[in-house]
């Protein structure tokens, strides 16, 4: 089963190949789907601190029943955090906030604060930001580190000066938005890549192409897009509060061929409709 595996970061860590996303559950409501999620078999549980939900998240993690060491839990540093002080601040804030001496994963959220998204020259910032995740990693307080939203550029930059590379990189992947020379560059130097939003925030259930092949598989619009970016060698983490919804994000135990996914890989979604107002959706 799918909520079973896992894969092993550059530095040894497991992490699972499915996950819960936690974008725009709120505070008060979060609890109660970390929880719903890890009574269905879920042990991947993602949040960020731009969310607002990191104190529901971590008690969810904290009541669940499931010890702490059985699960893998991830927070991301808000985009606008560009030096030292301030990250090295926020990363213990998280610690605070969810109640927890230590998290599986923290990232950068945006190379770039959302106000300037692809916009200006913010290398200096995020390597001072960089070096704050650096240094609480090397101090146990996080078990691996990572960036999201990273072009190879961002990457390029973190790497020419850091003592630790990321070990991971949170991306919009997702059927018709597959940048795989960012995938293909990550995986050259074994930077697990995370696909945050597998279904297109919901646009790709209008598709009818991806609707038609998913009726062929027998399969939800969902769970084949969750498939596919489970075949893609990425961590999936598709969002619900839903527990049904859940269980059947991870009923995924099927195979797409090797000519749909390069239909899948192949395909292009240019309008998000409303989520186009958002960066990461914004084509900017």
């Amino acid at each position: 089963m799918i909520l079973d595996e896992t894969h092993t970061l550059s530095n040894d860590v497991w992490i699972p190949k499915l996950g819960l996303g936690t974008w725009f559950i709120d505070d008060d409501k979060a609890a109660r789907a970390v929880a719903e999620a890890i009574d269905v078999g879920y042990r991947n549980i993602d949040t960020a601190q731009a969310y607002g939900n990191e104190r529901g998240v971590g008690e969810g993690v904290r009541t669940s029943g499931v010890a702490r060491d059985k699960l893998f839990v991830s927070t991301k540093l808000a985009a606008e955090i560009k030096n030292y002080q301030e990250a090295t601040a926020a990363i213990d804030e998280s610690l605070r906030t969810m109640g927890m001496d230590h998290l599986d994963l923290m990232l950068i959220l945006s190379p770039q604060p959302w106000a300037d998204w692809r916009g200006g020259d913010y290398a200096d910032g995020n390597r001072e930001a960089w070096r704050a995740l650096e240094d609480a990693y090397q101090a146990g307080k996080l078990r691996s580190i990572g960036v999201s939203n990273f072009e190879q550029n961002d990457l390029d930059n973190i790497l020419a000066t850091s003592t630790v590379a990321p070990h991971v990189n949170q991306i919009l992947v997702h059927a018709g938005n597959t940048p795989t020379d960012l995938i293909d560059y990550c995986a050259g130097r074994n930077i697990l890549v995370e696909a945050y939003s597998p279904i297109g925030h919901g646009e790709v259930l209008k598709n009818p192409e991806i609707a038609a092949m998913a009726e062929r598989y027998g399969v939800s619009v969902p769970q084949l897009c969750i498939r596919y970016t489970l075949q893609l060698g990425t961590v999936s983490l598709p969002k619900t509060v839903n527990p049904d919804h859940m269980r059947n994000n991870a009923d995924v135990e099927f195979t797409i061929c090797d000519g749909d996914m390069d239909t899948l890989r192949g395909m292009r979604i240019e309008d998000y409709g409303e989520a186009g107002a958002f960066p990461v959706f914004s084509g900017k």
